[in-house]
């Protein structure tokens, strides 16, 4: 008896739930992540800076051009071929560049209301020193094939990565606000769930005008904060 007593004791001394398991299960919450583009909405063009660096004109062309991303990255590897250009030219270029003015402020503020995730066709070997002077926010971007600094190849990490990124946010119940300003962040803010074009070209706003278009950055930002879940 004293056995079965003290049993009972146990059992009724165990901590009572308030929620019944059934609403644990369906009060998931959604949370808000924001996605941005790099180069155009955060940082200057690297290929535009090479090319006024350099004088070639037809590094001038970027993804707010041409929208097929192969065919402007093998160009743009023929041209370096072409000029006896090396990753340390485009190095030391880059390493001159500073952040978009008021585009750190910009990131410092959002990261304080929102985790970020920058979403770029650019590289790691580019990539370094702006992520230093913009605090080291997440990057997911690609890398390059280098011989002897020579760049030989690009490797993308994944064909329409930043859609496929975007798309699996959503699929850990995230809800998803991006902002891009080119052609090969269409695709991206077609996936979030939310997107917003900024300082983007006249050209793709009219191709596109189901995504907002936005030109500064108080204005971005009034416009993800009233978008986050």
């Amino acid at each position: 008896m004293a056995r079965s007593a003290g049993r009972r004791h146990k059992a009724q001394s165990r901590p009572v739930l308030d929620t019944p398991p059934a609403i644990w299960k369906a009060s998931a919450v959604k949370q808000s992540i924001v996605t941005l583009d790099l180069e155009g909405v955060l940082v200057p063009e690297i290929w535009i800076a090479v090319s006024e660096k350099t004088g070639i004109k037809e590094l001038r062309r970027t993804t707010r051009d041409e929208p097929d991303y192969d065919k402007l990255m093998k160009a743009r590897l023929n041209i370096l071929d072409q000029h006896g250009l090396g990753l340390s030219h485009i190095q030391e270029v880059i390493g001159t560049l500073r952040p978009l003015e008021d585009g750190k402020e910009f990131l410092d503020e959002l990261r304080t209301i929102s985790q970020v995730i920058i979403l770029s066709d650019t590289f790691e070997e580019f990539a370094k020193p702006l992520m230093k002077q913009l605090g080291w926010p997440t990057l997911f971007c690609h890398k390059l094939e280098v011989q002897n600094d020579r760049i030989v190849n690009y490797r993308l990490r994944e064909q329409n990565q930043k859609q496929k990124s975007v798309a699996a946010l959503k699929a850990l119940n995230y809800h998803v606000i991006a902002a891009g300003d080119s052609f090969n962040d269409t695709a991206m803010l077609g996936e979030a769930n939310v997107g917003f074009l900024f300082r983007s070209p006249a050209a793709i706003q009219k191709q596109f005008p189901q995504f907002k278009a936005v030109e500064e950055y108080g204005e971005l930002m009034k416009h993800i904060t009233d978008a986050l879940a």
